[in-house]
């Protein structure tokens, strides 16, 4: 599909872009102040403005256009990365604009997801795509790493903030031109008399959180990954404790995001919609599960293995995406996309803060196997929301009615059915689905795999 194929690309540029742009800012405001705090506060300032954007902007992933959305979103993130090239730029400033493109982060996030939705339908072909863009997620991670600390020792951090600005302006382009002009999908705009965009997007957030179905699914999107950048937080000190040093920090920082790229290439290239639905609860269980075998205090290679591991669980999300597109109302999938992916990274970055704190107090040993434990108890009770959730169940308490018997002057119909004629009657008059799958796509997990 070639307007999946430039979604892929501009995805893929964009993601380098933030990526090199975290590494080279970081540098820069390093050779400036000498701090290390303020060094790594350009990282903390790529996941804090998520809930920011993700709530006071939300509504715009649906009020407008998403081609014009992606498209402002990616040159917003050129102009801001063309400010931190300016000669003479105050730290402050350049921590600002690293807050612009993160509050604009989730934004277009949001957008893109549901631009997928138009794309490739919400069925498998929307399952798969997602799978694709978390492919490109990590697999950023890995060449934008190497790449970027490449670069910076190569030419200055404003050459390379420079490159940065290129790349989302070469993703701008992609999308402008490879993707189709759509309407809204709530049909209105700025001057339809429903409020302000602020309004919009508080109210959006509202309605989606008292939906109980969207509420789990959103706590079982948010709480997994929460629990899993733990130990990932700890690891530069863990491998120092090692005596692995720089070296084997990179080793370990790559290994989760190797795992989840194998995990989501095998899995949704071997496994059907069942398979993969089946595997929701399990897999976002045993994504704490690894954490508790840092308790053993492992060696270079094991804890590398565990962190593997624990990359392999990112497949829990085709089931949640596909049920998450189902229990959201169509005027409201862009804003519940931009939602998930604000709530997940600010989940990330509050837990990687805890993290550094209980470390200041506790031996990473217990830390870390620590975060496995309450993340097990957690994900299970979020779990049992969403299985109690699941369309077709009976609210708790409520006992399901009772069949009612056939009347006594009123003979049963035959085991059989109805007749073939009463059956065909029947499919010409009875009403069409909806266009939507149902949820869980061909079936949700079993109890049994949930525990």
């Amino acid at each position: 599909m070639p307007e999946f194929r430039a979604v892929f690309a501009a995805h893929l540029l964009s993601s380098l872009g933030v990526v090199v742009c975290e590494i080279a800012l970081s540098v820069l405001v390093f050779r400036r102040t000498d701090s290390p705090l303020l060094s790594a506060l350009t990282f903390a300032l790529g996941l804090l403005p998520y809930v920011l954007g993700g709530t006071l902007l939300s509504a715009v992933a649906d009020r407008y256009p998403a081609r014009r959305v992606l498209v402002v979103c990616d040159l917003l993130c050129a102009l801001a990365a063309a400010g931190m090239v300016l000669p003479g730029t105050p730290v402050a400033v350049l921590l600002v604009l690293r807050c612009l493109i993160a509050a604009v982060a989730p934004v277009f996030a949001g957008t893109r997801a549901a631009t997928l939705g138009d794309i490739l339908g919400e069925g498998e072909l929307f399952v798969l795509g997602r799978s694709v863009i978390r492919i490109v997620n990590q697999s950023a991670q890995l060449v934008g790493f190497g790449v970027g600390g490449l670069l910076v020792a190569v030419v200055t951090p404003r050459a390379v903030l420079a490159l940065t600005g290129l790349t989302f302006l070469g993703s701008a382009l992609l999308l402008r031109l490879g993707t189709r002009a759509r309407p809204a999908r709530d049909g209105g705009g700025p001057a339809d008399g429903r409020g302000a965009l602020l309004g919009a997007s508080l109210g959006g957030v509202r309605r989606l959180l008292a939906d109980r179905r969207v509420r789990a699914l959103l706590l079982l999107t948010w709480l997994p990954p929460a629990f899993v950048v733990i130990p990932e937080a700890l690891l530069v000190p863990y491998a120092d404790q090692l005596g692995a040093g720089p070296g084997g920090a990179g080793l370990l920082m790559c290994s989760m995001p190797i795992g989840a790229v194998v995990a989501e290439s095998l899995v949704g290239s071997l496994l059907g919609p069942r398979a993969r639905s089946r595997l929701t609860f399990p897999m976002g269980v045993f994504a704490v599960l690894p954490s508790l075998g840092f308790a053993a205090q492992p060696s270079l290679g094991w804890a590398v293995l565990l962190l593997v591991l624990t990359g392999t669980s990112i497949s829990y999300n085709f089931g949640v995406d596909r049920w998450f597109v189902a229990a959201v109302p169509e005027e409201l999938l862009g804003q519940g996309m931009t939602v998930v992916q604000a709530g997940r990274m600010t989940a990330m970055g509050l837990a990687m803060g805890a993290a550094g704190l209980a470390a200041e107090y506790a031996p990473l040993r217990a830390v870390m196997p620590a975060a496995g434990a309450l993340g097990v108890l957690c994900v299970l009770a979020v779990i049992r929301e969403v299985r109690r959730t699941a369309p077709g169940r009976p609210p708790a308490g409520r006992p399901r009615p009772p069949r009612a018997d056939p009347p006594a002057d009123r003979p049963a119909p035959p085991t059989g059915g109805p007749p073939r004629a009463a059956r065909a009657d029947h499919r010409r008059t009875a009403p069409r689905r909806p266009s939507r799958p149902p949820v869980g796509g061909a079936a949700l997990p079993s109890p049994a795999t949930a525990e």
